[in-house]
């Protein structure tokens, strides 16, 4: 699959299971996403395409690396609808 594609994916996951913030963006936790069940069979590295949209600007969180467990509570915030 394409990195566009993929990207464009996990705004549609991002808006389908967050909620908005005080300043009006998408916000959804690491943990929320990584344990949905629609996410786990769309993305086979959902990792790698946070890292690409981070890279991108499409998204923010303020950790370098997200693992299950450890990042559960970390929010990702969309940057662009």
């Amino acid at each position: 699959m394409n990195v566009e594609h993929e990207v464009k994916r996990l705004v549609e996951e991002i808006q389908r299971l967050g909620s908005k913030n005080a300043e009006g963006q998408t916000s959804v936790t690491f943990g929320v996403l990584f344990n949905d069940d629609q996410c786990a069979n769309i993305f086979e590295a959902l990792v790698g395409t946070l890292k690409a949209a981070k890279k991108r600007k499409v998204v923010k969180y303020d950790s370098e690396l997200l693992l299950q467990g450890v990042h559960d509570s970390v929010s990702i915030t969309l940057l662009q609808e």
